[in-house]
């Protein structure tokens, strides 16, 4: 285990969380550069008690040195993560061994600007299966296509004025949110922005106290998800007209996803919540973090919700509806 003092401890903050392709394993990145890797069965299995030390990591390694774990995805055979002007991969047969000695089976440069001697932060990354495609939001305002098995930048996509916080695939679409406030469409086949959406031009959605930045998107067929500065609000994407407009006392919106037929948020808020597409609360949550920054969940081999935010608590759900246990980052 990697050693940490009480003050790292009081001020750890999970960025992003990911499962492994058979999803028996999570893993959690930090502020520090450090990954844990958690066997879920372990977690879940009838020898759990009220032991600290089931409650801790399978084990830990270093990714970074001196840099954050901003961001994790899952591919077919590695984890990989975004930090400052790079990503690694890293095979999961290694990230799951225990090793002591974890090294990572690549690393790929993002491209900064022309004479410039700032890296920039890799903040979203989605996987597309069926062409092996990593999308990259990053801090220059562009998304970045990397192929994995060639490991190369093949294109990206420009039109944001400001850095990206968060993307979301869905088909062969893209949807990306931005500190500039804007929420972009990208058709991926003919590589364009097709709408663009403004939620702090809306009255009944901006909230110019908090900031006009977009912190989170999601999408399907029919609707958009967005949230940030602007209240969190549901938009039908043939008229881009906000549908729903949630009532929640939020200090800025970090995590949103459409799952089924409910909504799940976080944030700058002490609960995450469950909600339906007309607003109505499903589940309300109490969390260890006072803002959410990751939540990631699946329903086989393990129904599992994990909950990652500003302190070294996982909060894990194994229904959705309420918090089961707390897991410790370190």
């Amino acid at each position: 285990m990697l050693n940490y003092s009480k003050s790292m401890l009081h001020y750890n903050v999970v960025l992003c969380q990911a499962f492994s392709p058979d999803g028996n394993y999570l893993v959690a990145g930090n502020i520090y550069g450090d990954i844990s890797v958690f066997d879920i069965s372990m977690v879940l299995g009838p020898q759990q008690d009220d032991s600290n030390e089931l409650l801790k990591p399978m084990h830990q390694f270093k990714a970074y040195q001196d840099q954050q774990v901003q961001s994790m995805v899952t591919t077919e055979n590695f984890l990989i993560t975004g930090t400052c002007g790079e990503i690694t991969g890293w095979d999961w047969k290694v990230v799951i061994s225990k090793s002591q000695k974890v090294k990572p089976s690549w690393t790929k440069q993002i491209p900064s600007k022309k004479d410039s001697l700032e890296k920039l932060d890799v903040n979203s990354m989605v996987y597309a299966k069926e062409n092996q495609m990593v999308y990259i939001g990053c801090g220059d305002n562009k998304i970045h296509t990397i192929n994995i098995s060639e490991g190369k930048i093949l294109n990206s996509f420009s039109g944001h004025t400001d850095f990206i916080h968060s993307i979301a695939l869905h088909g062969k679409q893209l949807a990306s949110g931005s500190e500039d406030g804007t929420v972009r469409l990208w058709d991926l086949r003919n590589k364009e922005n097709t709408n663009i959406l403004k939620p702090y031009l809306d009255n009944k959605v901006s909230r110019p106290k908090i900031g006009k930045w977009i912190g989170a998107v999601d999408f399907n067929d029919d609707w958009l998800l967005c949230g940030g500065g602007p209240k969190l609000s549901l938009w039908h994407l043939r008229t881009m007209e906000p549908a729903t407009i949630f009532d929640l006392s939020d200090d800025g919106v970090h995590v949103a996803n459409t799952y089924e037929d409910r909504v799940i948020v976080g944030g700058t808020m002490p609960y995450l919540y469950h909600l339906s597409y007309q607003g109505v609360t499903l589940a309300k949550i109490p969390v260890s973090s006072n803002t959410i920054y990751s939540v990631v969940y699946q329903e086989q081999p393990h129904q599992f919700l994990s909950i990652g935010g500003s302190s070294n608590a996982l909060d894990i759900c194994t229904n959705f509806n309420y918090r089961e246990l707390v897991l410790n980052f370190a």
